[in-house]
């Protein structure tokens, strides 16, 4: 296994690190679709690749609408 970079992140941690949120609003977030989570039980987990895939579509798609 690969050391390193986490895939995945808690929605809190992953809400604050790349959108400055609190824990509410990263739930929020979540729940409305806006970070890419996975369920594994009854957690939830933000995938990393997932993520920093949608925004670079979002910063690409923003740039060619400019």
């Amino acid at each position: 296994m690969e050391t390193g970079k986490p895939k995945t992140l808690s929605v809190p941690v992953a809400g604050r690190e790349y959108f400055g949120l609190g824990r509410n609003a990263s739930y929020q977030a979540a729940h409305k679709g806006e970070l890419p989570v996975i369920r594994i039980g009854g957690r939830f987990r933000v995938s990393v690749v997932a993520l920093e895939k949608m925004l670079s579509e979002t910063v690409g798609s923003k740039t060619d609408a400019a």
